[in-house]
């Protein structure tokens, strides 16, 4: 994935990726899985925060706001 401002570096996202659940769809969990990735979440996620933009002017990027 290109790093892009407000986005983890690759070096925060390994240290970051160790703190959170499988990403397996099949890791005993109820309910579908995830149809993004989680670091494509968290790369959404600081962007709203960073940004200060409202959750619906989320970039396609990083899926559809609803889901992130």
């Amino acid at each position: 994935m290109e790093e892009r401002r407000y986005e983890l570096t690759s070096s925060e996202w390994n240290r970051t990726k160790r703190m959170l659940p499988l990403e397996h769809p099949k890791s005993g969990q109820r309910g579908r899985p995830a149809k993004y990735d989680n670091r494509r979440i968290i790369n959404g996620i600081l962007w709203l925060a960073r940004s200060g933009a409202p959750w619906r002017d989320l970039p396609e990027r990083y899926g559809k706001w609803q889901a992130v």
